[in-house]
């Protein structure tokens, strides 16, 4: 997906297929369909064993969304920061769903990288991360996006610094800050604290 004429073809097609030119829909799914399955595995990679979504629905529900989403797509890492957005949102929307249905019985637990678990192996309650990243976007909206675009999006720091029109170093400033204060927000929402 890296060449140009591949990405000058996938966001004319993102932008027929909102359109409603159903035909852009077939072109469309060889352009995006690895990213997306990569975007996925990498979400679910980070869920608890057993989860009962799989990459294939995961994309799928993206994919459905994002067709009817009201974006101007503006490059390929814009677009898959929307999708790896979207794969969040569907996997907060199904571990509210079994929340309610067993009342905390079954909290969806994701596993991050080091620097925002306690612990490389201590799993992350994916409500909890949430409720964390939306009260960080309250107070600095960029350091909460650099946040799912490194984590959720698996965009590298040049991707998101080129996405956010900020420096590489100013990237790497807004994770650090942004770990610290999910961590110990994390730290004193959890039952004990």
């Amino acid at each position: 997906m890296g060449d140009v004429p591949e990405s000058v073809e996938l966001f004319r097609l993102l932008e027929d297929w909102q359109a409603g030119d159903a035909t852009a829909y077939d072109r469309l799914i060889p352009l995006v369909y690895d990213e997306l399955r990569r975007l996925a595995r990498s979400q679910l990679r980070r869920e608890r064993a057993g989860h009962s979504v799989q990459a294939t629905q995961l994309v799928h529900e993206a994919y459905l969304r994002l067709a009817d989403a009201d974006v101007e797509w503006r490059n390929r890492t814009h677009f898959l920061s929307v999708a790896a957005r979207v794969m969040r949102r569907i996997l907060v929307e199904h571990a509210r769903g079994r929340s309610a249905q067993k009342r905390g019985g079954a909290d969806v637990r994701v596993t991050l990288s080091p620097d925002l678990a306690a612990t490389h192996s201590d799993p992350v309650d994916l409500l909890a991360l949430n409720t964390a990243l939306e009260r960080l976007a309250g107070i600095d909206t960029r350091q909460a996006e650099v946040v799912e675009l490194c984590h959720f999006g698996g965009l590298t720091h040049p991707e998101i610094g080129r996405m956010l029109g900020v420096s590489e170093a100013t990237v790497e400033r807004d994770l650090r800050h942004a770990r610290a204060w999910l961590r110990r927000e994390m730290l004193s929402a959890a039952p004990g604290a």
